[in-house]
């Protein structure tokens, strides 16, 4: 029948998915997530005997109320379960008689009476995005950033007239990140493994293990979603908390301070580490020092003097701009369509129609929100029109700063032709007038997608081992740089567009990077020749042009990694097989030694980004200046930010940190025996993570009687010879 009327921590689960009872299950709920939990439920075995969900919005269902109806479930559509605090008789009656034993509330949003909560014979359970004792309130994410807390998850309730105020059957948590906001949290954690507890709950309760604990009352909260009146951030405290104010204020309401007198919305807050870069001041109203107008957008300074960058900003009239341009004049100026353009701007007209289907026609002044998007359909739009235009690297975003058609195609097209790309890039240089060119080193961290200073501030000298000169101060990246690069590649495998990147792209971007290392070979191998002591001519033919090379034989393998198929039994019919997928580990540490600083690196990242990982990667202490010009190059080539992450620092801090932390999946390890065996250890004793070890001497040559010995001399020297007399490598190769 379809009515088309408008810190707790879980103790136990379920230790196998046998069980012998399946449920007639009511689901009461709506969007993507119910969608997941009813199809997960169904592929278990449970009966759905009925969805209620909310009315059709500008003549588009519900997900949950698409898939139950193309299964052909019973759907109801109810715009209110009660009128003035009364169930309404018809409703409750149409409910009550599709008899149901368990109700499923994955994500509901409507008040249910109680005579339809207790119906059922195990009653109903409900999802709720809040860990107790804390934030049980219809904003329950968004408070755990605005207070700061560290843990975030999600509870299971037993539903009872405040729905979430129940005895609890199951909690889940994770760590909050201290650039997480409300969209991580929920792609990351609360949603996939939201969608797998559901399911669990229902299978306890099927089994007859579903516990019922009692909520503590102490510390609990019911705060609601603020109002936008009241989300006005306070400039007068930490940087911390104006952005942890900012980012749980984001999308709904916006947090909101006052700029030459007008209302504008703070969108996209990440701590600043390391320097802050110059810009343009900006007075700010309440401010205790002007904000700053840099390439990386608006940043503000908290009491304690540390500073958050904001990414971007929205107007009175509803327009959004990115911080950075904000004293742009006037707009930008629009691109002319080359004819291939304009006939991908048509097929995404149709995109735009079979999102927005209750719009008559798309024309240029169409607003995807206005005309009744929601942000899943910013998700399917991105996702469509990646798969339809192979290549061009959109983000979510993007539709939020140009909603109309015209002003999306605008961005599309700047987008595939690759503009913009570089000017988002902030370097910091140290720059050398070396064998007669001049030399551009980053010397920062480099840490999703931005150099930056270490979080502690420290530098260590690199050494020009020819003259014992100090080239340039690098950054000594302490404990928390390779937490928030281990984040930041996770959230790149997981959420990014590198995970859900077809791999013929990857290697398109793999062979970008080759060619701009091939572009800028030269300068490589002066900066390898100054750093690590290595002849030019070797440097220039070997170090650099076998690492090109690398990527280049490995730009070609990404989309040839293939599975096998393995027949398992004899016996007739044969009908069984066993098959191999092959798929990316995740995110990867690697640690390499000084003595051929960029081939090590090609040697270990190319097979590594080929296969979809992501990396973390600290070079050796006294030779990082090749692996951070390598991280410039991958950012201009178009390698998405978080995939690839320098760390440089030393190994007993560094090293370690990477070898202990529980999300790296892999780590490979080129150095001394004693130190791969303790890498082995940590790796084990931390998550059992996979190791690649390369340990060992240093070459030794073995000398028969018939040998060139002035050769074997030479070969064996000349490397030493440079990094122990005074020449200069330059001019040894000259010699």
């Amino acid at each position: 029948m379809l009515w088309t009327a408008n810190t707790i921590i879980r103790k136990f689960s379920s230790s196998s998915a046998y069980y012998q009872n399946k449920l007639k299950l009511a689901l009461i709920g709506q969007s993507l997530f119910g969608q997941e939990v009813y199809s997960n439920l169904r592929k278990q075995g449970h009966k759905v005997v009925g969805v209620f969900t909310v009315p059709d919005k500008d003549g588009k269902a519900d997900p949950l109320a698409l898939a139950a109806e193309k299964d052909g479930t019973p759907v109801f559509k109810f715009p209110r379960w009660r009128v003035k605090g009364k169930p309404i008789p018809e409703v409750v009656e149409a409910y009550k008689a599709v008899g149901a034993e368990l109700n499923v509330m994955p994500f509901c949003s409507q008040f249910i009476p109680m005579n339809v909560i207790d119906n059922p014979k195990h009653g109903s359970i409900i999802y709720h995005p809040s860990i107790l004792p804390k934030h049980r309130g219809a904003s329950a994410i968004n408070w755990t950033l605005i207070e700061g807390d560290k843990k975030a998850g999600f509870s299971i309730f037993w539903a009872d007239d405040g729905l979430d105020t129940g005895p609890i059957l199951l909690q889940r948590e994770c760590n909050v990140e201290p650039n997480d906001t409300v969209d991580t949290l929920y792609n990351r954690f609360l949603y996939p493994e939201g969608i797998k507890a559901m399911v669990e709950a229902v299978n306890l309760i099927a089994d007859g293990k579903a516990p019922r604990v009692t909520q503590p009352e102490e510390g609990a909260s019911y705060e609601g979603i603020q109002k936008k009146s009241n989300a006005k951030v306070n400039l007068a405290q930490s940087a911390e908390a104006i952005h942890n104010w900012i980012r749980g204020h984001d999308k709904v309401p916006g947090a909101w301070t006052v700029i030459d007198g007008q209302t504008v919305t703070l969108y996209g807050s990440s701590l600043l580490g390391g320097s802050v870069p110059k810009g343009q001041p900006l007075e700010v109203e309440g401010a205790a020092q002007p904000g700053l107008i840099t390439s990386g957008g608006l940043v503000l300074f908290g009491t304690d003097g540390k500073a958050v960058q904001v990414k971007n900003l929205q107007f009175e009239d509803g327009k959004m701009i990115p911080a950075s341009k904000y004293f742009s004049s006037g707009e930008s100026s629009s691109v002319e369509l080359t004819d291939e353009e304009k006939k991908m701007a048509e097929e995404i007209r149709a995109i735009w129609k079979g999102i927005l289907s209750n719009v008559a026609a798309i024309e240029d002044t169409t607003d995807f929100f206005k005309s009744g998007a929601a942000s899943m359909d910013v998700v399917r739009l991105v996702e469509e029109i990646k798969q339809k235009c192979a290549g061009v690297e959109l983000q979510t975003e993007d539709v939020y700063m140009a909603t109309t058609f015209q002003e999306f195609i605008q961005v599309f097209v700047r987008r595939l032709r690759g503009e913009d790309m570089e000017e988002e890039l902030v370097i910091d240089y140290a720059i050398k007038e070396v064998n007669n060119m001049t030399v551009k080193m980053p010397y920062q961290c480099f840490i999703n997608g931005k150099f930056e200073d270490a979080e502690n501030g420290k530098t260590c000298d690199t050494i020009n081992p020819t003259d014992g000169s100090t080239i340039c101060k690098v950054a000594y990246a302490s404990v928390g740089d390779v937490d928030r690069a281990v984040a930041a590649a996770k959230d790149a495998f997981e959420i990014g567009p590198w995970g859900k990147m077809n791999p013929r792209d990857r290697g398109r971007l793999l062979y970008n990077l080759a060619d701009l290392m091939e572009q800028h070979q030269e300068e490589l191998a002066t900066i390898e020749t100054i750093d690590s002591g290595a002849v030019y001519t070797l440097a220039l033919k070997t170090h650099v042009g076998m690492s090109i090379q690398t990527f280049r034989y490995f730009a070609g393998w990404c989309d040839k990694i293939q599975g096998t198929t393995i027949p398992i039994n004899q016996a007739r019919p044969n009908r069984n097989l066993t098959f191999t997928k092959k798929e990316p580990l995740g995110v990867c540490a690697i640690v390499i030694p000084w003595n051929y600083p960029l081939m090590m690196l090609a040697w270990k990242s190319a097979a590594c980004l080929a296969a979809g990982n992501t990396l973390v990667l600290k070079p050796a202490q006294v030779t990082p200046l090749t692996a951070l010009k390598f991280a410039e190059l991958a950012a201009k080539a178009g390698i998405p930010k978080g995939v690839i992450n320098i760390v440089p620092g030393s190994g007993g801090l560094v090293g370690q940190r990477m070898s202990d932390h529980p999300d790296i999946r892999k780590l490979g390890f080129t150095g001394s025996t004693p130190i791969g065996k303790q890498i082995m250890k940590s790796c084990a004793v931390s998550n059992l993570k996979k190791v690649s070890l390369e340990l060992g001497g240093k070459s030794p040559l073995i000398i028969f009687s018939d040998c060139d010995m002035d050769k074997a001399v030479r070969m064996v020297s000349a490397p030493l010879q440079s990094k122990l007399t005074g020449a200069s490598p330059l001019q040894l190769a000259r010699a």
